[in-house]
């Protein structure tokens, strides 16, 4: 190679450069820490979890937060396993959720032409997470009422299954949208609210992962990895950090 500077670079830079990476590596390497413990979260500058230290509802009137736990009770109810849906904050995260841009569909394409989506497109509609709830919540009172003339809170058990069986299925007009639609949403924002992280609203003292046995949002393994086939009993960890869940205020 010619030390020509007018050709690029030399021989001479580049083994300057190279030796000057390694050393830089090496000291690197040397510096390292290792962390230790539970590292501290700090809010996300654009799109951090809202916050649950105020007491009150963000999206939910106090009449529906009433059904909303009804509903949310008999998709998850208390059992042996665990407590009930709302027992675990499902109804807090659904609150939260709607209240925020996910409500909204604000950073979702939101533009006709509005057609039925195969299976692999998922849903289509019009409708945001709001609507599907609010009008859903709407359709259903106005179901309930016309059937037993009392609220979906108020039914049996046995009724309150056999109708949701019903808006599983679809068919149902619920003020102008399909009761499946209505369904899907609740039984989706449900199970998010069950099994993520206790930041958002949900999964109080971390109840769902300890029944499943997830360790939660560790962020080193490495003391784990030769340990083959051995129950480790690991406490679940929040994003937010350890038994920090149990000092917020929570709905």
């Amino acid at each position: 190679m010619n030390d020509d500077p007018r050709r690029g670079l030399t021989r001479r830079q580049v083994l300057l450069s190279s030796m000057t990476g390694l050393a830089a590596g090496a000291a690197a390497t040397a510096k390292a820490t290792t962390l230790t413990g539970i590292p501290p979260w700090q809010p996300f500058d654009h799109n951090g979890p809202m916050h649950y230290d105020s007491p009150g509802w963000r999206f939910f009137s106090e009449e529906e937060a009433r059904e909303v736990t009804a509903l949310v009770d008999r998709l998850i109810p208390a059992d042996d396993l665990s407590v009930s849906g709302s027992e675990a904050g499902c109804v807090v995260f659904m609150d939260r959720q709607l209240a925020s841009n996910y409500g909204d569909a604000s950073r979702l394409y939101m533009q006709g032409p509005f057609r039925e989506g195969t299976p692999e497109q998922g849903d289509q509609s019009r409708f945001t997470p709001r609507e599907r709830v609010r009008l859903g919540l709407v359709g259903l009172e106005q179901l309930c009422q016309s059937r037993y003339q009392q609220s979906f809170s108020a039914l049996t058990p046995e009724q309150q299954d056999a109708l949701l069986a019903e808006l599983e299925k679809g068919g149902i007009e619920l003020d102008g949208m399909d009761s499946k639609l209505f369904f899907e949403q609740l039984l989706g924002n449900t199970m998010e609210g069950f099994f993520g992280d206790p930041i958002y609203g949900g999964n109080r003292d971390m109840v769902s992962w300890k029944m499943i046995g997830f360790p939660g949002a560790r962020y080193d393994y490495r003391r784990y990895i030769a340990l083959h086939n051995q129950k480790l009993d690991l406490i679940p960890l929040s994003i937010i950090g350890g038994d920090s869940w149990n000092a917020r205020a929570s709905k």
